[in-house]
């Protein structure tokens, strides 16, 4: 594969550090249309790299919920077939994405129902 061939799949290049990582978002348009799943593949302070299961075309304006960032604004910028390249409408920090999703922690209180299993032993 040449260099400009290789360019051409990826998108234009961005100068600002991106992580690697694997992370599944949805997508909708600014109008609350879905536009079904994405994979995150790379994520930066100003955008993302994605998967999609379905086309998104270039130019639209869409919201995304990122698990440790929330709801997340931004631009399709570039799309080649199922890869879509956004720039977000504001910073974000992509290692709040990383952070594993802790499970019920001791100090929370328990259901209800939990709680009478348990007494009834």
């Amino acid at each position: 594969m040449d260099i400009e061939q290789e360019l051409g799949e990826r998108g234009p290049a961005r100068s600002g550090p991106r992580d690697s990582l694997f992370l599944l978002t949805s997508l909708e348009s600014t109008g609350g249309a879905p536009l079904g799943r994405a994979r995150v593949r790379n994520l930066s302070a100003t955008g993302m790299m994605a998967d999609c299961e379905r086309p998104v075309p270039s130019g639209i304006e869409i919201f995304m919920d990122l698990r440790g960032v929330g709801r997340v604004k931004g631009k399709v910028v570039w799309a080649r077939g199922d890869k879509i390249g956004i720039a977000f409408d504001r910073e974000i920090d992509p290692q709040a994405a990383r952070k594993p999703v802790s499970s019920l922690s001791k100090t929370q209180p328990r259901s209800t129902h939990q709680h009478a299993r348990q007494v009834k032993r």
